[in-house]
């Protein structure tokens, strides 16, 4: 009741009914437990039938806010979400590179708790920190268990040392599945019965989304996209996805095209960065030139062989591209995918895929992670406020 309120609002008890199938007393007893504990408000809006007006609810934004904080080799991102699905404040930074974890959990702590004072946000509303990094997730130890982009955090007690530095409860989880956690939240899925986010970092991962419910597998550990191995000739395990497609892929080949004296406009980074030198080649392409149009559809080329596989596999029919490696030629892997699929993706001949770019696409896990934390802990509140008044 609480999220078809939060989704369709400004709504009415008598659509809230309709909506959920509800009696009128139950949504009635069940709206005056969500008022009485603040989560929704009555808008002063009416909604006119005929008869005695409508008056209208909404989820009370500020009710509940929670940080969502994205850790990755390329970026760092935090973020504060309110309980509407707004963001409250941002901040982008460079990220973890070869950093002390330590260095980079005390570095990004304080940044959300300046977050929390710049959004104005009340100590008592916030519920937590959702913190999603790129790798095989150890959730009882709140630690990685393997990453190809953060091998110096494997092993690290980064929940616990989060939790430390912040004071908050945090909750771990992985990168792709938060952005997928987020298109949800933002009813982004819609109707889509078998939904993926293809979510490319330094690394490059896969959120579901089934039926309308988030598919984590036996671990939390679905979806790295980018470990799926090319094959070879001689039947051996050949190159991986993301060593094909990921920034580090595209920024080395830019950087031995260059040295190989080819005519480009790109210009690669004095300390060979690999990100730095990757948003320098997306640039580049957005613009127009060859060597870097052909590099960004190179790689978009491999990440569809991978799209393509997931398609026919689970008969997907909507997909979403996000995460900050999509975030200056978004444009050229969409158009690469959309033409791929559309000339060989199985399922086409039943149903439309739909493919977009995320409204979120620098910040889809970071505001993932904390509609991660919203998810779990509304309806938590909600189900306690009403039992209250039972």
């Amino acid at each position: 009741m609480l999220d078809t309120i939060r989704r369709l609002g400004p709504i009415s008890r008598v659509e809230v009914a309709e909506t959920t199938g509800f009696t009128q007393a139950t949504v009635t007893h069940a709206v005056r437990a969500l008022l009485d504990e603040g989560l929704v408000v009555e808008t002063g809006e009416r909604a006119w039938t005929g008869g005695k007006p409508r008056v209208m609810l909404a989820v009370a934004p500020r009710s509940r806010c929670a940080v969502g904080v994205q850790v990755g080799a390329d970026w760092a991102v935090a973020v504060v979400v309110d309980a509407a699905g707004a963001l409250v404040a941002r901040q982008r930074v460079r990220g973890a590179r070869a950093d002390d974890p330590d260095a980079v959990v005390e570095r990004l702590s304080a940044q959300v708790l300046a977050l929390l004072r710049a959004g104005e946000v009340a100590p008592s509303s916030v519920v937590g920190v959702g913190l999603v990094l790129p790798g095989t997730l150890d959730l009882e130890q709140g630690s990685l268990l393997h990453s190809r982009s953060l091998p110096g955090w494997v092993g690290h007690g980064v929940r616990a040392a989060f939790e430390r530095a912040t004071g908050l409860d945090v909750v771990l989880g992985n990168d792709a599945t938060a952005a997928a956690v987020g298109e949800l939240w933002r009813g982004t899925v819609g109707d889509a019965r078998a939904h993926c986010t293809v979510y490319m970092g330094a690394s490059i991962g896969a959120g579901l989304v089934l039926d309308g419910q988030v598919y984590r597998g036996a671990s939390g550990n679905v979806g790295p996209l980018g470990r799926l191995h090319v094959h070879r000739a001689d039947g051996k395990a050949g190159p991986t996805v993301e060593e094909l497609a990921a920034p580090a892929a595209v920024a080395a080949a830019a950087r031995a095209a260059v040295e190989a004296g080819r005519e480009t406009v790109v210009e690669l980074s004095d300390d060979g960065d690999p990100f730095t030198d990757f948003a320098a080649v997306a640039s580049a392409a957005v613009r127009g030139d060859a060597l870097a149009t052909a590099l960004v559809e190179e790689s978009a080329h491999h990440l569809a062989d991978a799209v393509l596989t997931l398609v026919d596999l689970l008969d997907l029919d909507s997909i979403v591209l996000a995460g900050p490696s999509f975030t200056v030629a978004g444009s050229i892997y969409l158009s690469v995918l959309r033409e791929r699929l559309d000339a060989e993706a199985l399922p086409r001949a039943r149903h439309e895929v739909r493919v977009a770019l995320s409204m979120r696409v620098a910040d889809a896990a970071a505001v993932g992670a904390a509609s991660m934390v919203l998810r779990a802990e509304l309806p938590a509140v909600a189900d306690e406020a009403t039992r209250r008044r039972t």
